[in-house]
């Protein structure tokens, strides 16, 4: 297989994964990807997490909405101030979702030497920064809508 038919193939899977696991817990990849960030910063005001995730806050309100009728966020006065509301994620909200994807891959990086995995987190590293920039980049662009 070739480099770039890799590629391809990988983020094909990778959409799939979340795809599946989004059904198996009622939201939608993008929903995902928001719960992902609010449970990494522990609680994100709507702004912070529109920002975030590239979405107008409106867009945002729905994403939340959707989160809080699966159970998987919910919206909380912010211990700051409490005229703001801040989202968080409700503690193991991801349950048992990425439980099999995680030993799975834990068991692939045992088949490389720490040489190996450091040339390997590298890439996926700076794979991570060209997909964030090239991402920045199209969402810059104006829509063909």
């Amino acid at each position: 297989m070739e480099e770039r038919d890799a590629g391809r193939a990988l983020s094909t899977a990778v959409v799939a994964f979340h795809e599946a696991v989004g059904a198996s817990l009622g939201v939608t990849a993008v929903d995902q990807r928001a719960l992902a960030v609010i449970a990494g910063a522990g609680s994100v005001s709507a702004g912070q997490l529109a920002k975030e995730i590239g979405l107008t806050p409106g867009a945002v309100t729905g994403v939340v909405d959707r989160l809080e009728r699966a159970g998987l966020a919910r919206r909380e006065p912010d211990p700051a101030d409490r005229r703001r509301l801040v989202i968080t994620a409700v503690p193991g909200a991801f349950g048992d979702a990425f439980a099999g994807l995680g030993k799975a891959m834990a068991e692939l990086g045992e088949r490389y030497s720490p040489e190996e995995r450091a040339v390997i987190a590298d890439w996926v590293a700076r794979t991570i920064e060209v997909l964030r920039e090239q991402t920045r980049i199209v969402n810059a662009r104006p829509s063909r809508r």
